[in-house]
């Protein structure tokens, strides 16, 4: 299994093991800590398949409680809190090692005709994703090649990203920068016709650069980071049907950023200017402690 994106749908495949109980892969990667945004993909997956499958998924919140081991399972225990007649409310948390790590609410909701509609439009106009180049162009146009670990992460990277304003490598270009960003995304292949995996899939990337317009009026996205960065919780709301292969803009900002906190919201449309979810996110910010020769960390 080659392409990225059906590496993702087979990570959002859970296992069922009992009535409302859950596995999911963690794939073993050079990383610290589990991807935020596969721990909310796979609970949103856990959630809506104890549900009749004909209320898509309307919100969520999350917290993220302890950092997860990559290589090793997660178990997704769904709670069944409510079906009602136009809303059905699902608990899920994710163990471990028997250790909670993930809590998150879903509610699903019946289509209905709705009395009105209305919605501002997009922040910006950005220019067609088409015209802009890949992550992976702008790092090479920089530094003339990539280094092998982003060479590695590039090939397993399963949505394609292109930002709308060119990547700041010093820190001159982020001197009395605002804290926004856009970027254009979709899946890197077809993801099928279902649209809980859709759903899921979106809900994947949404973590993956939202964070970052809180850093930007601070140091720049790509090279050395100063500080460290983890999720804390996270809230979407699914107002139109949408398909995660196709583009949408994911229009980002920070509002705030204090106590070592900072918040970002985003707004993800359509090519048309359509509003599709809204995120918010906070997250943790705490500058690397210096570390002695030997490796060790003063932290």
């Amino acid at each position: 299994m080659n392409n990225p994106a059906d590496r993702l749908v087979d990570l959002l495949d859970l296992e069922q093991i009992e009535v409302n109980i859950f596995r999911g892969r963690s794939p073993q990667e050079s990383l610290q800590r589990v991807f935020g945004g596969q721990v909310a993909g796979q609970a949103l997956v856990a959630a809506g398949r104890t549900t009749e499958g004909d209320r898509p998924v309307h919100s969520l919140h999350a917290y993220f409680l302890r950092p997860g081991r990559p290589g090793v399972p997660i178990v997704y225990q769904v709670e069944r809190v409510r079906d009602g007649r136009s809303f059905t409310t699902r608990r899920v948390t994710a163990v471990q090692q028997g250790r909670t790590i993930f809590n998150l609410t879903a509610s699903f909701h019946k289509a209905e005709q709705g009395a009105f509609e209305h919605q501002l439009p997009p922040r910006i106009d950005a220019p067609d994703p088409e015209s802009l180049p890949t992550v992976a162009e702008e790092i090479k146009e920089h530094l003339g090649a990539l280094p092998e670990q982003l060479e590695r992460m590039a090939r397993r990277q399963p949505f394609d990203i292109r930002y709308v304003d060119r990547l700041r490598w010093t820190a001159e270009e982020v001197k009395d920068a605002e804290p926004r960003s856009a970027v254009w995304m979709r899946a890197v292949g077809p993801l099928g016709d279902d649209p809980l995996v859709h759903t899921c899939a979106l809900t994947y990337a949404s973590d993956m650069t939202l964070l970052d317009a809180v850093r930007i009026p601070v140091e720049p996205l790509w090279g050395p980071r100063g500080f460290g960065m983890a999720s804390l919780d996270h809230a979407m709301w699914f107002h139109r049907p949408f398909r995660a292969d196709e583009w949408f803009l994911y229009d980002q900002e920070s509002p705030i950023a204090t106590g070592g906190r900072g918040l970002a919201r985003g707004r993800i449309y359509d090519r048309e200017g359509r509003l599709l979810v809204s995120v918010v996110q906070e997250g943790l910010f705490r500058p690397h402690a210096p570390r002695h020769p030997d490796g060790r960390s003063d932290g």
